[in-house]
């Protein structure tokens, strides 16, 4: 069935809190603590007393993930298209006081907090990202993918580097938000799956590089390699490649190709992977927001159960149709 591009850019933003939310009470815990604690990971579950990120949250409740990534539409949108670095800053870090003026432990996550930290303290928040190889700008870039056009590459890399630049202006930053963006992106103009991944890789590797060197390993590469090895697995054989080989942590060289795999991997089954993706242990809500933004921009909204999505908006107080229109608007010009 042929969606239209406004019900894909509806999905992005739904698929994305979608897993976040079917990720928020088994973030950071091992598998061994997520079977003992909610067996296997089927539907949108209650946070239990024990989780050490989201204790007792209730089923439904999204995190920082979507919280961000709806920052930066906003913020896009009010810019008419660009991200100015300083703003970007201090809307983070206004996010971040009133998480901890609720009593949130939802914070900033650790490059995002080292270099806001440094803008607070007066630098340059042009320069405050050097250092931030995380996942952090990959779980808030989807709007960047529904707001612009592969057919711009370099509008649209642009945009995928303002988006990371204070806080994340590493080669493995941008490679990894460059990586989700663009395969949103390549979801909105009608692509399936297996075809938005694949303009993802290749756009990603046409592009000039961008971002501060580390030594850490490149996630395009690291990406390629993960989807190439997923052909021959599946199930629970799929799962352990991923926490083993892969790696689930808020690496940006680990996450970023869970996500993408997960995404391939469920192309048929969306929530199936999302709920996979909270299973696996370490940054579960992440890889999840990440797979869904991914999956919803290529199916359409039909992709996720209508139950879950009405739970997820009435818990977190969510109405996202607006700011996907925006978004679309931004593209259009």
């Amino acid at each position: 069935m042929t969606t239209s591009r406004p019900d894909r850019a509806l999905a992005a933003l739904r698929g994305l809190a979608l897993g976040d939310a079917l990720g928020m009470p088994t973030q950071s815990m091992s598998p061994s603590e997520i079977e003992r604690h909610y067996g296997r990971v089927t539907s949108l579950l209650d946070a239990v007393a024990d989780q050490p990120i989201a204790p007792s949250m209730p089923a439904g409740s999204v995190t920082d993930d979507t919280e961000q990534a709806l920052l930066v539409g906003r913020l896009l949108v009010e810019g008419g298209g660009h991200l100015d670095p300083l703003t970007l800053a201090t809307s983070l870090l206004a996010w971040e006081d009133d998480m901890i003026r609720r009593g949130s432990l939802d914070l900033l996550g650790p490059s995002t907090k080292s270099a806001l930290e440094r803008v607070r303290a007066g630098e340059d928040p042009r320069e405050t990202g050097r250092f931030g190889a995380t996942n952090g700008a990959a779980m808030r870039v989807a709007p960047i993918g529904i707001a612009f056009s592969l057919h711009r590459p370099d509008a649209f890399a642009d945009a995928v580097h303002e988006s990371c630049q204070v806080t994340h202006d590493t080669q493995q930053g941008w490679e990894s938000a460059a990586l989700v963006a663009a395969a949103v992106s390549a979801g909105i103009e009608g692509a399936g799956v297996r075809d938005a991944l694949e303009a993802a890789v290749g756009l990603v590797g046409s592009l000039p590089g961008r971002g501060h060197w580390t030594g850490r390993a490149s996630v395009l590469a690291r990406s390629r390699e993960a989807l190439s090895a997923l052909q021959r697995l599946n199930g629970p054989a799929l799962e352990r490649r991923i926490r083993t080989v892969v790696g689930t942590s808020v690496e940006a060289t680990e996450s970023i190709p869970a996500a993408l795999c997960l995404a391939l991997a469920y192309a048929d089954d969306p929530f199936a992977g999302l709920c996979a993706a909270a299973r696996l242990g370490g940054d579960t809500d992440t890889i999840a927001a990440m797979a869904g933004a991914i999956l919803g921009a290529c199916h359409g909204t039909t992709a996720f159960p209508a139950d879950a999505i009405a739970t997820i908006e009435r818990v977190s107080r969510l109405d996202l149709a607006p700011l996907a229109e925006q978004l679309l608007e931004l593209r259009g010009r």
